[in-house]
């Protein structure tokens, strides 16, 4: 018996074609190292205005030493934690926000930023970008490393 209903034409969808996304193909497979969606993320992050810093007291006490250290380089990726899948990737950004800067709008920015460069560069789906704000700058207009000592108030 032969149905009457007409049929739906064959769809051919790209992304079902490849099982692996667009990472992997017949001819090979890509592999995207944890360093460089951290890297990506760091990077991205930096460029947002209102972040003046990222990572932790440790890790940033550890990047200025590097810093001071001729010819190191910076590390791009301090304050930053990520998980990468072969189609996704998570991120944990740890910043120091300027002081007066909306907190939530500076979110909304840093995670718009690390979502599009990560994405764009490394065609994984960012499924997360948590944000943790661990201190505030205050810009008081002096540079910490030219302060003199304190003076004593009591002899």
């Amino acid at each position: 018996m032969t149905s009457t209903q007409p049929t739906a034409p064959a769809r051919h969808d790209v992304t079902s074609q490849q099982p692996g996304g667009p990472l992997a193909s017949s001819q090979g497979k890509t592999s995207i190292a944890h360093t460089v969606v951290s890297k990506i993320a760091g990077i991205a992050t930096r460029e947002v205005s209102g972040v003046f810093d990222l990572g932790g007291g440790t890790s940033r006490a550890i990047g200025a030493l590097r810093e001071r250290i001729p010819g190191a380089s910076v590390n791009h990726a301090q304050g930053v934690s990520v998980e990468v899948g072969e189609k996704q990737a998570a991120v944990d950004i740890d910043i120091v926000a300027d002081y007066g800067v909306s907190i939530a709008d500076l979110a909304v920015g840093i995670r718009r930023n690390v979502i599009a460069a990560v994405e764009r560069m490394t065609s994984l789906e960012v499924t997360e970008v948590n944000i943790t704000v661990n201190d505030v700058h205050l810009d008081d207009g002096s540079d910490d490393d030219n302060q003199a000592p304190a003076t004593s108030r009591v002899q």
